[in-house]
């Protein structure tokens, strides 16, 4: 019997962010087990927790998708966090949280009604090719000239993010992959509402002003992920690893300023509210976390 929590991210009201499933003392299975588990529980990721091998970390965790592992990934290391807390787990240093994973240390502040973990840096930016950009116009079914700007935005899983001029027009995209070779693809947009709205798609959409936002506590952004699955196309609820990319693009080009409230899942009947900071050169990605089912788990 293992302590097992299932916790919902990215939104402090349960069943409205992106769920994570976390086994709380891992210590002991094998690399087959926590596969099969995670493929039984099918969300998009189940996380491990593991005594750390490096004495800076509190823990360290290991994270899978029902078909493979990822060294890092954005909702699950806050959903992780929140259960080692809620389990009882005590930092070495008062208000930040040290996590071990696939990419190294991972800091996290806990400001007491959120965590937030630092931007991971970009392996890949700049420009996108316009043989490229053909593809994510046919993916999207968009014109070329719906598109405002776009950039490669790819901190691991390979996002493309691109602008457009209003956030209804990002709520209303229908991705088809099979028009295009099957990359993925992240996609933004300019609006003047509160509550509007990249290889995987992601689409984001600006208010008229993002401080006012902040101030309100109303989103500045919205967010849309979107990846293929087989013959399918798949979204994410709530992506942590698409809005810390978008934050540097954004935050970086002047076309948002810190702080700033993003939010995820419009489309899917969800609320996910991702706060994004910054302090010096450092991007911060936050949210709150709910548990919603708390047990244990045989194995």
């Amino acid at each position: 019997m293992r302590s097992f929590r299932q916790v919902d991210v990215f939104t402090a009201t349960p069943n409205f962010g992106n769920p994570v499933a976390v086994v709380s003392d891992a210590e002991g299975l094998t690399d087959a087990e926590m596969a099969q588990f995670a493929n039984w529980t099918n969300l998009s990721e189940t996380t491990f927790i593991l005594p750390p091998t490096t004495p800076e970390a509190d823990y360290r965790v290991r994270i899978f998708t029902p078909s493979s592992e990822l060294p890092f990934a954005g909702h699950p290391t806050i959903g992780t966090c929140h259960a080692w807390l809620e389990a009882g787990g005590v930092p070495k240093a008062e208000g930040t949280v040290i996590q071990e994973c696939g990419v190294g240390l991972v800091t996290l502040k806990n400001t007491g009604d959120r965590l937030a973990f630092a931007a991971p840096p970009l392996i890949r930016s700049g420009a996108v090719a316009e043989e490229e950009l053909d593809v994510v116009c046919a993916v999207l079914g968009v014109d070329r000239t719906d598109i405002i700007d776009t950039q490669w935005c790819d901190n691991g899983p390979g996002w493309l993010a691109v602008m457009f001029e209003s956030a209804e027009a990002v709520l209303e995209l229908e991705p088809d992959f099979s028009r295009g070779n099957g990359s993925g693809v992240g996609v933004i947009g300019t609006a003047p509402l509160g509550v509007v709205g990249p290889n995987k798609v992601g689409a984001v959409g600006l208010t008229e002003s993002p401080e006012d936002a902040e101030n309100t506590n109303q989103p500045a952004i919205e967010v849309r992920a979107f990846f293929r699955t087989g013959a399918t196309v798949a979204e994410d609820p709530v992506t942590g690893s698409l809005n810390a990319a978008v934050a540097q693009w954004l935050l970086g080009n002047g076309h948002l300023e810190a702080p700033y409230v993003a939010r995820q899942g419009t489309a899917l009947g969800r609320r996910g509210d991702v706060y994004i900071d910054q302090t010096d050169d450092e991007i911060w990605v936050g949210g709150h976390a709910v548990s919603v089912i708390t047990g244990s788990v045989i194995f």
